[in-house]
């Protein structure tokens, strides 16, 4: 009996380990195919000086963050810092932490940013650093990027020049730095193509980001007469003081037609996805070599927001067809001949300025404006 019951155990052993074997082979063989190798994802930090919600500049930049999100779906990883001061420390600081989070690209957005992304480009090789607005770079892993803001700043000018019944327009400046002449002379040369007699009155707020400071700052020009608020600064407030005052106003950054309803015409905007998508293409790729890149309306990375229905049609026709021009390419803003405030020539007649020329020439101000800061 009990060699019985020894063979019986062994038997029933070698039988289960049969049927064990047989069911490895069979799940091998037919249900668990071998299971396929995940793609890597790239993350991409950003870093805002504001908040991504704060209906201007970091908006805008998060608009692009959205744009870059949405066209990778899961092969790209954002990872985005708001509220960044431009102390070089803390830049550094934030960034490092999105490297050690496995950012292989850190894209920085505010001018003040850039000396602490020059140091972090030798300091991480195997890291690309993209940087908006600023100047520096170097040929291995850092480039620059910015755009052709005068272009929409010319057509913002030529509807407020056509719509003035004052011939006063205002305009709420952050600093006086040559991104920021740039802008005013431009749009004052759209407005005086269409209105000679328009004068430009310009408040300086000394500060990217201050909405109380902008809004009373546009209403210091409304109590000058000016009747078309635009600006160069971060917030809706040039934009919300004008609704109030029953007057009409030309935003910054983004379409704000539904913060400022009563006010709103129109709005130079940026269009960041358009350099930034085919830019981390690239990297991703390794065929990425920095440069610094300068976007026009042609490239579609600056642009008008849609004019909206206080913009009589036929202010909206006359823009229309500088805008396809410029679009194509034809219609250069810095023509001359233009003079600066004191009527020294800053452009000789039938000279038209390149990018170099428009970053050293115009950081004057042109005939026609006046300015406190």
């Amino acid at each position: 009996m009990k060699k019985f019951t020894k063979f019986l155990a062994l038997a029933l052993a070698v039988s289960m380990s049969m049927m064990a074997l047989a069911g490895c082979g069979g799940s091998t063989s037919e249900s668990a195919p071998e299971a396929e190798e995940t793609a890597a994802v790239t993350k991409v930090g950003f870093i805002y000086i504001g908040s991504q919600n704060d209906g201007g500049y970091s908006q805008a930049q998060h608009n692009g963050t959205t744009a870059v999100q949405e066209y990778f779906g899961d092969k790209v990883e954002t990872i985005i810092a708001e509220n960044v001061s431009e102390e070089k420390q803390t830049v550094k600081t934030t960034a490092i932490n999105m490297i050690d989070q496995g950012a292989s690209i850190v894209i920085g957005t505010s001018f003040g940013f850039m000396d602490a992304l020059e140091e972090l480009a030798t300091e991480y090789p195997d890291v690309t650093f993209l940087h908006f607005s600023g100047y520096k770079m170097n040929d291995t892993n850092f480039g620059n990027y910015f755009g052709a803001m005068e272009e929409p700043r010319y057509l913002t000018g030529m509807i407020a020049g056509m719509m003035t019944k004052t011939d006063k327009l205002g305009y709420v400046a952050a600093f006086p730095y040559t991104e920021v002449h740039i802008g005013i002379d431009a749009f004052t040369l759209g407005a005086q193509s269409v209105n000679p007699d328009v004068e430009v009155k310009v408040v300086y707020t000394n500060s990217w980001g201050d909405p109380a400071g902008e809004k009373a700052a546009a209403e210091s020009l409304l109590a000058q007469d000016c009747d078309i608020i635009t600006q160069h600064a971060d917030s809706a407030g040039p934009q919300l003081a004008a609704e109030a005052a029953g007057k009409l106003a030309i935003g910054y950054n983004l379409d704000n037609s539904l913060v400022a309803p009563g006010s709103f015409l129109t709005a130079p905007v940026w269009h960041h996805e358009k350099y930034l998508i085919p830019t981390i293409e690239k990297i991703m790729a390794g065929t990425y070599v920095p440069e610094s890149y300068y976007g026009t309306m042609k490239d579609g990375y600056v642009g008008l927001a849609p004019m909206t229905d206080l913009v009589p049609q036929d202010v909206q026709d006359k823009v229309n067809e500088v805008a396809a021009k410029m679009e194509a390419g034809e219609y250069p803003v810095f023509v001359g001949p233009i003079y600066d405030t004191e009527g020294n020539v800053l452009v000789a007649e039938g000279e038209t300025l390149d990018r170099e020329g428009i970053w050293t020439v115009m950081q004057s101000l042109v005939k026609g404006v006046s300015a406190v800061n």
